[in-house]
């Protein structure tokens, strides 16, 4: 009766103790791996960028930005604190990423159209507009140059074009002005790298809203704005980390940029009584 008594105990407990570990699995563990990083700058903007969206840098002087209501691309002093420069370039829109490439910029609206101003800062600028196979529905706000590929990569924020299992980053050439069909890397959205940040919804995962690549490491930097998060990828599109971004210093992060000496770069629209930022910062190990 006592052997029967002991066996009973043992099974009653090692079933509890499954249970913990099925639901210690399920759980997300929000608080794990936030970025670590020193602000070497930050920038407040003025009110015209309260709605930054899409960053690109220029040199050390300069920076440009567009925000998601104008057809304009600003010219940010970085050393003045101030806008140098508007360049108009289209009406109303919902504008989200920027890439600028020697004299051209490019910009990126959501419902897909590329916008391509070349020698957009002079007076007599030329602006031509290119059809993706992408739509409001995808949602689109990452744009970055491409220099191995001259072409501009670009990524849906939300459902993909074929499947919500991932989100694949596109290259569009600027030698034949189209986007090749297939996808240059598939985020998965199941990738252990991203497995706390599930949602029941797949395609919610991760959303991104802008990417940079790093000029030294060729690694790729993805930012996610509405749940702040920063997802490295190797040089050829492997998850490296994830990382939760702190909500207090970017609050809507929606543009990231690196400096030709690898600084990093990151905007962030405004909230509440605050002001749209720009804060370079460095990573630590």
């Amino acid at each position: 009766m006592n052997r029967m008594k002991v066996w009973t105990l043992l099974g009653l407990g090692l079933g509890f103790v499954l249970i913990i570990a099925v639901f210690t699995d399920m759980a997300p563990q929000r608080k794990q791996s936030d970025l670590s990083f020193t602000v070497s700058q930050r920038w407040n903007l003025p009110s015209e960028l309260d709605e930054i969206s899409g960053i690109a840098w220029l040199n050390d002087d300069k920076m440009a930005a567009v925000q998601d209501e104008d057809g304009i691309i600003f010219l940010y002093d970085l050393k003045e604190k101030k806008i140098e420069k508007r360049i108009l370039f289209g009406g109303p829109g919902d504008y989200e990423g920027l890439a600028v490439h020697q004299q051209d910029a490019y910009v990126l609206r959501s419902d897909g159209t590329i916008f391509a101003i070349q020698d957009f800062e002079n007076s007599n600028k030329t602006v031509k507009t290119y059809q993706t196979p992408f739509s409001e529905k995808n949602n689109m706000e990452t744009m970055e140059f491409d220099m191995e590929r001259n072409s501009l990569l670009i990524s849906p924020k939300d459902r993909d074009l074929s499947s919500d299992r991932y989100k694949g980053v596109y290259a569009f050439s600027l030698d034949t002005k189209k986007m090749e069909k297939a996808p240059i890397i598939k985020l998965d959205m199941g990738d252990k790298t991203l497995k706390r940040f599930r949602e029941n919804d797949l395609y919610k995962t991760f959303r991104p809203s802008d990417l940079a690549i790093q000029p030294k490491t060729k690694e790729i930097y993805i930012l996610e704005g509405s749940k702040p998060k920063l997802l490295i990828l190797d040089a050829v599109g492997n998850a490296k980390n994830a990382y939760i971004l702190d909500k207090k210093m970017f609050p809507q992060p929606e543009g990231i940029a690196f400096g030709t000496d690898g600084s990093l770069y990151i905007s962030s629209e405004a909230k509440k009584e605050g002001n749209g930022t720009i804060t370079e910062l460095k990573l630590k190990e």
